[in-house]
């Protein structure tokens, strides 16, 4: 019996009066509605006037934002120097080249120990053996030379000894 009443407490839910919409994304300011209320609590879609003001702001927004760009063009100086913007322009490009060289070191060592061992698999016959032994030596001395390029592990031959 309580079944039979499921679908009418169901549309009674659905079709409340009371209720926030349920499509608040269609609605300004976060589901507060932008027109206004009449007596019957019905919204009214916003008149004229509205539209004026709406104009007006976007006027006032318009000139706030005039004046900030002629500020900021002061602010500016009217003739950079080929001097002061060369190195500016390097190290834009700085972050890009060690980026570059850090995953070319780690790549390097992965393909170089792939064809040692593909080469070792085919010279002896061993497949897939020396691949797989020396792609995972590989990986392992291209990690080495990622973090020695990175400064993380000191390089080879350099003396790191405290006098």
């Amino acid at each position: 019996m309580a079944s039979l009443h499921r679908p009418q407490r169901v549309a009674e839910f659905l079709t409340r009066s009371t209720l926030v919409s349920m499509v608040r994304a269609a609605l300004a300011g976060g589901g507060r509605p932008t027109g206004r209320r009449c007596a019957g609590g019905d919204i009214m879609a916003p008149n004229a006037r509205d539209r004026d003001d709406r104009s007006a702001e976007e006027a006032d927004l318009s000139a706030r934002l005039q004046r900030l760009g002629e500020k900021l063009d002061r602010q500016r100086p009217s003739n950079p120097s080929n001097d002061a913007s060369a190195p500016r322009s390097g190290a834009r490009f700085a972050g890009f080249a060690r980026g570059f060289r850090l995953s070319s070191e780690l790549v390097a060592g992965v393909i170089v120990g792939a064809v040692i061992g593909w080469s070792l698999d085919h010279w002896l016959g061993i497949s897939p053996w020396g691949m797989i032994v020396f792609l995972l030596v590989g990986f392992a001395a291209g990690v080495l030379n990622l973090m020695r390029a990175a400064g993380v592990v000191p390089e080879q031959g350099k003396d790191n000894r405290d006098a």
